[in-house]
């Protein structure tokens, strides 16, 4: 099964898990600790089965400031590998680049932009069978409905992470992920805009279409919402 040397490295990390818990040891540390507060821990295993296969996706946000009623947080996601009994932070956006971007108050006035959410959708497997990706959604708005991105993480060389695709859309995109025996694939759901759409009025209000790698190559079908292989849109 193409799934097995996953499978084994969380059978490993459960047991490892155990016979921490009845030594009574800690579990391992994230160095340095997310920002703000955590929303979503998830595990991910970038390198599939081999060692230091076990890496940890952190979502969390830090209060800004509020007015009338409204929260203003910065969003981030940190990124860890399991190296030398702590996991060490290897990518974080914003610092280290998208999806998110650095929120700013507004002059003279108790407001930041932009405006964002974010969610770990989960991890699979898009590229190879028994190595991880993980994605995450996003959403940042200044004005009008704003963007929305989903992005997937892959390892890079050099033992670090990064975006292998995004794709992005206006006003809203959300994902799912579907396992399969022959790989996974990503369910994206949006509004559809064509070229000459305004942003009050999309062509398919409820567009659904695939993401998915084959043959070496990133792609969505059907085409309704637009493809950034290797980084994030701009």
């Amino acid at each position: 099964m193409a799934r097995s040397p996953v499978i084994a490295a969380i059978l490993l990390a459960l047991t490892l898990s155990s016979a921490l818990g009845a030594r009574g040891d800690a579990p391992p540390s994230l160095v340095p600790a997310p920002p703000g507060s955590t929303v979503q821990n998830q595990a991910v295993y970038l390198k599939g089965d081999g060692n230091y296969a076990l890496w940890r996706a952190v979502a969390s946000k830090e209060l800004l400031g509020s007015a009338n009623g409204t929260k203003f947080y910065q969003w981030y996601l940190s990124i860890y590998a399991l190296r030398r009994g702590a996991f060490r932070l290897r990518y974080q956006t914003p610092k280290n680049g998208g999806p998110l971007t650095r929120v700013t108050q507004a002059n003279g006035a108790k407001i930041w932009f932009p405006v964002q959410d974010a969610r770990i959708v989960g991890a699979g497997q898009f590229m190879r069978p028994g190595v991880q990706q993980l994605v995450v959604q996003s959403h940042e708005m200044a004005a009008d409905c704003g963007s929305a991105t989903v992005t997937i993480f892959a390892s890079s060389p050099g033992g670090s992470v990064a975006p292998a695709v995004s794709v992005g859309n206006p006003c809203e995109l959300t994902a799912t992920i579907e396992h399969g025996d022959n790989g996974d694939v990503v369910h994206l759901n949006g509004p559809y805009y064509a070229a000459n759409a305004a942003m009050c009025c999309p062509t398919k209000p409820h567009a659904t279409a695939v993401l998915s790698h084959f043959g070496g190559k990133w792609t969505v079908t059907p085409n309704y919402f637009k493809l950034y292989v290797g980084h994030v849109p701009p």
